[in-house]
Formats: structure tokens, C-alpha cells, sequence
């Protein structure tokens, strides 16, 4: 597969860059820290960005969406990293969406997904009860009869969780595992919003005997493990993307530091131990970004490559925005760990990041697991 973007992709990417930059600055994301703005987001923002279609990028033209493939989002997805875009993007239109798509029956598909392309929708999909990802066990259960199902539970650490109007609860039941469709205001469902060291907003579920019609299970009684994994490596891939813009503008803001201060009466970026460093991280910025545009390749090309290649991104990217973040902090001196420069929002986001859908040990085990050993 071709890894390289064709014209109409490119042309995405740099409509999306100016956009950001223009309307969604990392100062955006400070001013909504400092405001300790309950959504979580600018309103406004997420229309716009909803009606330039990011909201539908990936989704099938059946249920309203643009059918224009994974390597476009992520050139999306790349930019909202390289400005800490705070947008459900990710939450509602990534997870949210292909958890139904992959899970849903078709009158499902037919009812949530038209809504969620258009941005009206805000989806959040609740799977971690801990801080430790681990899809394979829940303690959050439902008693299912032919016309009910009453779920309890604890859910943690929901991204954009409390303010997205429908949650995907997911819960162990007499079926394997559920998803169930929960609307934001049912009752027993309890939503503590909390805010994340990146000043991102989410939410900590709690569910007390929260009944909904049986129809709300995502594909009927079918088990939903295989659909939710689908789902999952989808989002592993779309956020390693996000990292991999991450990366780059930490790295070219380093690099432009380099160039302009001064210290022992020279030009700190003519000393050859910061060069050789920068050179490195350089080098492996460019591998992570095959590795990336690999797997987001697969999910449109080679479907049975996603899961391997998932793991693989995820692994490396959370590795390079560790060490990409660090040697920005340590390069940028005193300065950077000051809350005056955009750098510490960087490095808080990547920490994030690095824990959401799986962490480097996560990963490394699944794809050792996924290679037969």
C-alpha cells in the first residue's frame, strides 16, 4: 500500500491546518482551562468543524457520512494535535460512531449514525473502570429480560463523558458482552464530570440499577467483544495519529528554539550533543509516521493487517511522545516547565494520551500475543 497522501488528501490536511491554527490556537485550550469551561469545548467550533464534515470523514454515504477513508481523518486528526484541538471529534465521531457501526443492527445504524456525520450527536463510548485500559474485563453488568435490561455499574475516566448526550455503556450480560445505548438524562445514571491533567473534561459514570429497553443493546443479542475490538483499534489508530501532530510541532518548536537562544556566547543549537539528539528524534518522528500512515492504510485497504498494526502504532507512538516531550522540556531549559510556555500543555496531553485505549506495556503484549508468542 502506497504510503504516501494523494492530492485530495493533502489538500484536507492543509485546509485543516489553517483552520486550527486560525480558530483554534493552543491558547483556545489554555483560555478554556483558565475559564474552567464546563463543556469542555467551544460550541461554536465543533459546528464549524461538523460542517466542513470532519464529524463524517470515515463513515459509509448510506448513514450520511463522506466515505473518504482512515488516512484522511488522520491528516485531520494529525492537525488537532499540533494544536490540542479540545473538539468530541475524537470521542463522538471516531469511537462513538465506529462502535456503532461495527456493533449496531441496521435500524441502529440507520437511527444514530446520519445524526452523529452532522455533528448533532455527541456520542461517548464508556468502557474503563480503572485507570488500567482493559476491554476484556468489566465489572459493570446487565440482567436482561425480553423487554428490559438494568444496568449497574462504575465507568471511569469517559472521555467528553459529561456532556455527550448518549453514552455506549459497555457490560457483562447473559448474551457475552453489551453495549448499550444509555441517552444522557436516563434515570439512575449518574455523571461526575472531572478534568484531566491535560485540561481535557471526562467523565466518572455510576450506574444504579439504570433500566432501558432491550432495543438499546447495540446488535440485538448478539456479543459485541469482536465488534468492540474493531471498534477500538480504529481509535487506537486515529489517536496515534493525533500524537504523531503532537510530536511534530513539539519538535519544530524545539528545533526553532535551538536556533535562536543563546548561551556561553553561541547559538545552543550549534552544540553537536543537542543536534545529535535532535537528529534522532528526527529520525524516528519520520519512522513513527510510516508506521501510522501504515495503519491507517490498512483499515481502508487490509482490514485483516488492522489489529497488528494498531498495537504497533500505539506502542511506538506512545514512545515518542515520551521522549519527544522530554527533550522539549529538557532543551527549552528553566523556561520549560513554566506555565507561561505552550510546551507543558504538550507534554501534559501526551501523558494522557500515552494511557488512553492502552499503554505501551498494553500493546506490546498484544502484539506479541496477535505474532504468536
Amino acid at each position: 500500500m502506497p504510503l504516501v497522501l494523494n492530492e485530495e488528501q493533502r489538500l484536507l490536511r492543509d485546509t485543516s491546518r489553517e483552520f486550527l491554527q486560525r480558530s483554534a490556537p493552543v491558547a483556545a485550550l489554555r483560555a478554556l482551562r483558565d475559564e474552567r469551561n464546563s463543556l469542555g469545548y467551544q460550541a461554536d467550533l465543533w459546528a464549524e468543524m461538523a460542517e466542513m464534515g470532519w464529524a463524517c470523514v470515515t463513515l459509509p454515504e448510506a448513514y450520511g457520512g463522506l466515505d473518504f477513508g482512515f488516512l484522511g481523518l488522520g491528516c485531520v486528526l494529525e492537525e488537532t494535535g499540533r494544536t490540542l484541538t479540545a473538539s468530541p471529534l475524537f470521542a463522538s465521531a471516531v469511537l462513538g460512531s465506529n462502535t456503532i457501526l461495527f456493533a449496531g443492527t441496521e435500524s441502529q445504524k440507520e437511527h444514530y449514525l446520519p445524526r452523529i456525520a452532522t455533528g448533532e450527536l455527541t456520542v461517548a463510548l464508556a468502557l474503563d473502570e480503572s485507570h488500567h485500559h482493559a476491554p476484556a474485563d468489566t465489572g459493570c453488568t446487565a440482567q436482561c429480560n425480553d423487554e428490559h435490561a438494568v444496568i449497574s455499574g462504575r465507568k471511569v475516566f469517559v472521555a467528553d463523558g459529561h456532556s455527550a448526550e448518549l453514552l455506549l455503556v459497555v457490560a457483562e450480560d447473559q448474551y457475552g458482552l453489551g453495549i448499550y445505548a444509555i441517552p444522557e438524562n436516563t434515570p439512575g445514571l449518574l455523571r461526575e464530570r472531572t478534568v484531566m491533567v491535560d485540561s481535557r473534561n471526562a467523565a466518572n459514570l455510576t450506574l444504579n440499577a439504570v433500566t432501558v429497553p432491550l432495543s438499546q443493546r447495540l446488535g440485538g443479542t448478539e456479543d459485541c467483544a469482536a465488534a468492540l475490538e474493531q471498534a477500538l483499534d480504529r481509535g487506537r489508530l486515529a489517536l496515534s495519529a493525533e500524537m504523531l501532530g503532537l510530536v511534530e510541532e513539539v519538535f519544530e518548536r524545539t528545533v526553532a528554539y535551538l536556533k535562536e537562544r543563546e548561551q556561553f556566547g553561541a547559538l545552543i543549537g550549534s552544540f553537536q550533543a543537542l543536534q545529535h539528539r535532535a537528529a534522532q528524534l528526527q529520525a524516528e518522528i519520520e519512522l513513527c509516521r510510516s508506521v501510522v500512515m501504515q495503519g491507517l492504510s490498512a483499515i481502508d485497504d487490509a482490514p485483516e493487517q488492522v489489529p497488528l498494526t494498531a498495537s504497533l502504532a500505539k506502542a511506538r507512538l506512545n514512545d515518542l511522545a515520551e521522549w519527544a516531550t522530554n527533550e522539549a522540556v529538557q532543551m527549552h531549559g528553566g523556561i520549560g516547565v513554566t506555565d507561561e510556555l505552550e510546551i507543558g500543555f504538550f507534554l501534559k496531553r501526551a501523558r494522557v494520551s500515552m494511557q488512553m485505549l492502552g499503554d505501551t506495556a498494553f500493546h506490546r503484549d498484544r502484539y506479541a500475543t496477535l505474532s504468536g508468542y
